[in-house]
């Protein structure tokens, strides 16, 4: 698997084509988020004179913890409406979209994931206060005004 995103741009058909695969390109190193497999994305790409405009979708496999129970879930991220608009030099021969792809997969990332929007978090258990005879005393204080 690639762990880059690239675009080829010497045999790109002038009207454009579908470009679709799988790319190794999110490396978070964070305890609650972890990526598994990589981007599956497909892509439709064109030229426009010095401009490549790239349309299309984008799916990641993530590991996630609860933000209400705590437990680890999976998930799929999926951005359906990427686009980003690369202006080409001459004698260019490929265009590189992993940051853009990557940056697209992180901001659509859920800020509080939840396991099951039914998710009752966290079991709560009612604290009992501990007795202490010290305060009994007061019982039996009367207080006159």
């Amino acid at each position: 698997m690639e762990n880059r995103l690239l675009i080829p741009l010497a045999r790109l058909d002038e009207k454009g084509e579908t470009i679709e695969g799988e790319a190794d390109i999110i490396d978070l190193d964070e305890e609650f988020v972890k990526p598994f497999g990589g981007v599956r994305y497909r892509l439709h790409v064109q030229l426009f004179g010095k401009e490549l405009l790239v349309r299309g979708s984008l799916e990641q496999d993530f590991d996630l913890v609860c933000s209400r129970c705590g437990r680890d879930f999976d998930t799929t991220v999926h951005v359906d409406d990427f686009t980003v608009s690369v202006p080409i030099e001459e004698n260019q021969r490929e265009v590189d979209l992993t940051t853009d792809a990557r940056e697209s997969i992180i901001l659509t990332l859920p800020t509080y994931p939840v396991c099951d929007e039914a998710c009752p978090g966290v079991e709560q258990k009612a604290a009992q206060a501990p007795s202490d005879e010290r305060w009994n005393a007061l019982d039996g204080l009367k207080v006159e005004k």
